[in-house]
């Protein structure tokens, strides 16, 4: 394993793992199993990315490495939707998983199966209708108004800029003005930021040697520093709660359900919970994929011209509309593109809790049943030149000629998330309010380099400056 990780460094030295052409965004090298292994051991980051070896993205079925519990990755587009529609109630999100999120949102909907997660279903749906997004682009847009304020002055000033946290901080806003009907304080959203970086960095949710050694539901204790860290954020969350003024918005709506059964309300920690999904989900996938998207832009002139060119012909001078975002198909492409090459959720792992059998693979109950929406977007099955971005993908033409199901990045089945068009038409709205106005220049390009905890991030922020166009 030592010479393994040798070889490793000294090609990372004379190749540059994260020096790409223009067109070829960062990305892990992949590695046979037991160089992939030593990696990431090496590297010392809990980064899932960097464990998955060349196979992974050729293999329809594949076992990752060898464990006590058995892993088994699945990239065969019509297995993952069986697995993930779960008919039979055999494939719940892993206890990994479920582990690493509960200190953060408890027994929330993103992380319950079966009955409990039907009840809270129920209870939230009628929530939905308020998400309408005709009327919630109006926050949105205040959001981005504030926004570009911050950032004209940074452009003013020359003061350089954490992408990462600006993209954090306007789509918490967002979601605090959909769901609350105020905007975030400025200090409120950086310590969430900088509690989450804590979650998500030091979490227990795998240790190469638990997933190695350990039996499938062994409960792994999480560090008093990521326990501290979800304690702050419920505690922010919870004076959004305490402090709600009864509007008629989304946290309105889940604080007045009730069961249809018992007719009881959400106490208020599950309210913590439930509200915790919208806001910490709702904002930080949408930020991870947006400090990707403009990060590309910034590197590839190319792209950023056509998105304005977009622009300028949808909305001219004028202030992005609800109406112009439908009309601005090159943008919505850059934004399925920036989704395919890095998932904000990179993985969906599901646990079999009894034996079976999926395809030609037989089960162990107890086995980790990998989908994992970063290998089968670059999936060379699926994808022509997959590791290139390329957002011809995603127009009509292009859309019409891709594998079913080979895209996921909102998951499938009854578990689809249900703000993917809330994030979609919000993330074309800000790209394109960001295109018209400013220009991102990227300190140290060449180091960006992702990496997989809980969401796909840089390893460390990318630090830019912004410039009035």
């Amino acid at each position: 394993m030592c010479y393994a990780m040798k070889q490793q460094k000294e090609l990372e030295t004379k190749m540059g793992e994260t020096q790409r052409p223009a067109k070829d965004p960062p990305r892990p090298r992949p590695l046979w199993p037991v160089a992939a292994l030593a990696r990431t051991i090496w590297q010392g980051e809990g980064n899932l990315l960097a464990l998955l070896p060349a196979s992974a993205y050729r293999v329809s079925i594949g076992a990752l490495g060898y464990s006590r519990r058995s892993i088994i990755l699945f990239n065969d587009p019509v297995l993952v939707r069986e697995i993930l529609e779960d008919r039979d109630g055999i494939f719940p999100k892993s206890d990994l998983m479920v582990g690493a999120l509960e200190a953060l949102i408890g027994e929330s909907i993103f992380v319950t199966d079966g009955e409990k997660w039907r009840r809270q279903r129920a209870m939230i749906d009628p929530a939905f209708s308020h998400m309408r997004l005709s009327l919630a682009f109006r926050a949105m847009s205040a959001a981005v108004d504030d926004q570009e304020a911050r950032l004209a002055a940074l452009a003013a000033s020359g003061e350089p800029m954490s992408l990462d946290l600006a993209m954090s901080h306007l789509t918490a806003d967002i979601i605090c003005r959909t769901v609350f009907s105020v905007s975030l304080q400025s200090d409120v959203a950086r310590d969430v930021f900088e509690n989450f970086l804590v979650f998500e960095r030091n979490v227990a949710q795998v240790r190469i040697s638990r997933l190695i050694s350990d039996p499938a539901w062994t409960r792994v204790p999480q560090k008093s520093g990521v326990l501290a860290a979800c304690a702050r954020i419920r505690s922010h969350l919870g004076a959004l709660i305490d402090g709600h003024a009864g509007s008629d918005d989304i946290a309105n709506a889940v604080m007045s359900a009730r069961d249809s059964d018992t007719g009881e309300t959400f106490t208020r920690d599950e309210l913590i919970d439930q509200l915790g999904v919208f806001f910490l989900a709702g904002h930080e996938t949408t930020a991870s994929a947006l400090t990707w998207a403009v990060y590309i832009l910034a590197s590839r002139r190319d792209i950023l011209a056509r998105l304005r060119a977009e622009v300028e012909a949808v909305a001219g001078d004028k202030p992005v509309s609800f109406e112009h975002t439908r009309r601005m198909p090159y943008a919505r492409a850059v934004f399925r593109e920036t989704l395919r090459l890095y998932p904000p959720i990179t993985f969906m792992p599901r646990v079999a809790i009894r034996a079976a059998r999926i395809g030609n693979r037989q089960l162990r109950r107890g086995a980790l049943v990998m989908i994992a929406p970063w290998t089968l977007h670059r999936h060379k099955s699926y994808w022509p030149d997959p590791d290139r971005f390329d957002p011809d993908r995603f127009l009509p033409e292009g859309e019409s000629a891709q594998t079913p199901g080979a895209f996921i990045p909102f998951g499938a089945g009854p578990h689809t998330c249900v703000g993917a068009g809330f994030a979609t038409v919000e993330s074309i709205l800000i790209l394109a309010r960001l295109a018209q106005r400013f220009e991102f220049d990227v300190s140290e390009a060449g180091v960006v380099r992702p990496v997989a905890r809980l969401t796909t991030r840089p390893a460390r922020e990318i630090k830019c400056r912004v410039r009035l166009r």
